[in-house]
């Protein structure tokens, strides 16, 4: 059988490279080792965990706030069975839904491990090993849990994300290695439900990679909701006696620090899936961190091959990965599409919620750049107020001559959808002016944005 392009791997970035690919005439085919569609991101990552995140909310707003509105609730109790049955549900839904846009695109799904037999054959390897032929190929097969030396995942009690996504109880200290994105978000979901969670973080703040202001507030608002966290401590080993896991780690001044919970979160980032490709036959070679090199149009080393997603250098993003799989798609198509690298959202999905876009202050001072700030705190709006989300701020980087927006960072409620806003206004170049000069629905959380670009321009927020 032959095909114009073959994906293989169909996470974001691999359904969305197929289905732009069909709508452009090509004829195209999509491989996936597992039996389900939608990679890491919608079977054990970012739906699976905004399911749960959302069902612990329900729990510590019913058990935290609801008597401030006036509601009495008594003698509730959680289910975590049927917690995690609700989590299921909200991805078998999600993933037949790719199912769907496959045969209405009539992309041709293979199930098995797809591996190069030369740059131009593709060996499936699954029930039945077959062979297909194609013109080009997008490797897009994402990435998978790293650990640290002296760690071994058990999976049991010493844990990875996907194994703290199906919990058969809740535990009673959760110890999370890594101070990212996805320890907070599953520690946030286990923390409401009543565990003790404690955060051990080689470096010296929370989400380390995101403008410093937003780990501060953040650790400040986590730390109201009981978690502990342990800075600069260098992790050593994390051991399991019968139920209790044991984590030693040695302090900034040098002191071994013992750590004794009933389960271990091991989330110190992801590293590149490149396994079984076969990319030996093709003479391909990865860098120094397993990622495939890649041109300016994300093609590799051998002509009509090209990667996209976790496998290759930026932030391993869900959305980044699906903005490259449209831009290889229209590029084989002959278009010019383009990608702002710079312009792709970070999000963490905590309550408050954290995002931010473009520059931090911390770049921006490295590189020299004259910046000027405006900030604005949440507990300034009436909607904020109304709903008790009171935490957090909105922060507006403008250069210091051209007033034009350099970064938008934000903690507060529904920031992970008000940071699109930004995102438009940056693509455009806007200045700070330019924000503060639309008009925005009062009472939202979005005058929040508002009002900071006014406290960008020449300190004129309103309501401050």
């Amino acid at each position: 059988m032959k095909y114009d392009v073959t994906v293989i791997g169909s996470g974001p970035g691999g359904y969305v490279a197929a289905i732009r690919l069909a709508q452009l005439g090509f004829k195209t085919a999509l491989i996936e080792k597992y039996s389900t569609l939608g990679g890491t991101c919608l079977n054990v990552g970012c739906i699976p965990s905004k399911a749960l995140l959302d069902s612990s909310e329900h729990y510590h707003n019913a058990t935290h706030n609801f008597q401030a509105h006036g509601l009495e609730v008594k003698g509730i109790e959680i289910n975590l069975a049927q917690m995690i049955e609700r989590k299921n549900g909200v991805i078998k839904q999600t993933c037949e839904g790719i199912d769907f846009l496959m045969k209405k695109n009539k992309v041709d799904v293979f199930h098995g491990m797809g591996s190069f037999v030369s740059a131009n054959k593709i060996q499936i390897s699954g029930d039945k090993s077959q062979e297909i032929e194609t013109d080009k190929v997008i490797i897009a097969t994402g990435s998978k849990p790293a650990s640290l030396p002296g760690i071994e995942l058990d999976k049991k009690r010493i844990i990875t994300s996907t194994e703290a996504l199906n919990m058969k109880e809740i535990p009673k200290h959760l110890i999370i290695i890594g101070g990212g994105v996805i320890g907070l978000e599953l520690g946030s979901v286990y923390a409401r439900l009543g565990a003790k969670v404690s955060v051990v973080e080689y470096t010296d703040t929370i989400i380390p990679t995101m403008d410093s202001a937003l780990g501060k507030e953040l650790q400040r608002v986590l730390r109201k909701q009981g978690f502990e966290f342990h800075f600069s401590h260098k992790v050593k080993t994390a051991i399991t006696k019968g139920k209790e896991v044991i984590v030693t780690a040695d302090n900034a001044k040098g002191e071994e620090v013992v750590l004794n919970g009933d389960y271990c979160l091991v989330s110190v980032g992801r590293k590149p899936y490149t396994e079984s490709l076969g990319l030996d036959k093709i003479g391909l070679q990865l860098d120094e961190r397993g990622r495939i090199p890649t041109d300016a149009h994300l093609e590799t080393a051998i002509k009509g091959i090209y990667a996209i997603g976790d496998v290759v250098v930026g932030p391993m993003l869900a959305h980044k990965a699906e903005e490259e799989g449209v831009f290889v798609a229209e590029i084989i198509a002959g278009q010019k599409p383009h990608i702002n690298y710079k312009l792709i959202p970070g999000v963490v999905y905590t309550w408050p919620e954290v995002a931010g876009v473009g520059s931090t202050e911390e770049e921006l001072k490295k590189a020299g750049v004259q910046y000027k700030v405006g900030s604005f705190p949440m507990r300034a709006l009436g909607r904020a107020r109304a709903s008790m989300d009171t935490d957090g701020f909105v922060k507006i980087i403008a250069d210091a001559a051209t007033d034009e927006v350099l970064g938008v960072h934000m903690i507060g409620p529904r920031v992970a959808d008000l940071i699109a806003e930004a995102v438009v206004a940056m693509e455009f170049r806007a200045s700070a002016e330019d924000i503060a000069r639309m008009s925005h629905a009062h009472p939202t959380y979005a005058e929040g944005v508002k009002e900071a670009a006014l406290a960008a321009t020449a300190n004129r927020a309103i309501h401050m």
